[in-house]
């Protein structure tokens, strides 16, 4: 089922939050910032395996130095943190249901990670990295929801839709796409995803939004090297 991945998504955020409104305020900073580092080791045993399927060596490396190349010269990544303060700025005034969901809206739906795991949901009908995502956003959203309230489960709306949207177009596109070809996009989504759980662990600060491009290019170098 294609779109399991992100009904599972957005399920896990409905249920966390709804947890959250009522005993998300039991977890102390120290009790969050440990979980969120084991959460960070999760999301790096499920990069690993997908790096090995790679059968073409130079494509990731090509694929990552042209993807940032492209992402830093688009600045993904300002252009996304410049438009969530414009959502926070245009909606910052009016109450606390609407703070809750512009924040888990840009939280939870625009990320590496979404696109990532939702292309795979699509191309391949894997959906490991969503399924991952969902123990990550289902935490973040009962600590979001025990101080933002009852908007931060509004925001598992736009998060379904995106993803769905995502993995739809991936799977009408992957028959045109060979084998060699997904196992590439894997491969470099799967080098994403441990950026990510760096991040995560604080030990980098990489812009992941600016390396999303790189998913892309293996459909073009796979037909050249």
């Amino acid at each position: 089922m294609i779109l399991l991945g992100a009904i599972v998504n957005s399920a896990a955020i409905l249920v966390c939050g709804a947890v959250g409104l009522f005993a998300g305020k039991l977890l102390s900073p120290r009790i969050q910032k440990a979980v969120t580092s084991a959460l960070a080791l999760l999301v790096m045993s499920v990069a690993i395996p997908g790096i090995d399927d790679s059968q073409k060596p130079l494509v990731p490396i090509f694929s990552m130095v042209l993807g940032v190349l492209i992402g830093e010269l688009l600045d993904l990544d300002k252009a996304v943190n410049r438009f969530g303060d414009w959502l926070q700025r245009k909606t910052g005034s009016r109450g606390r249901i609407t703070e809750g969901f512009v924040t888990g809206t840009m939280v939870f739906v625009i990320g590496a990670m979404s696109i990532m795991g939702s292309l795979s949901s699509g191309l391949s009908g894997d959906h490991t990295i969503l399924y991952s995502k969902s123990v990550l956003d289902g935490v973040s959203a009962l600590i979001f929801a025990s101080t933002m309230g009852v908007g931060v489960l509004l925001s598992s709306v736009p998060l379904f839709l995106w993803q769905g949207g995502i993995a739809l177009l991936a799977a009408l596109l992957s028959p045109y796409l060979a084998a060699d070809v997904v196992a590439e996009i894997n491969a470099v989504g799967s080098l994403l995803i441990m950026a990510i759980s760096l991040n995560m662990l604080g030990v980098t600060k990489i812009r992941v939004l600016n390396l999303v491009p790189a998913m892309l290019l293996p459909i073009l170098l796979c037909r050249f090297l």
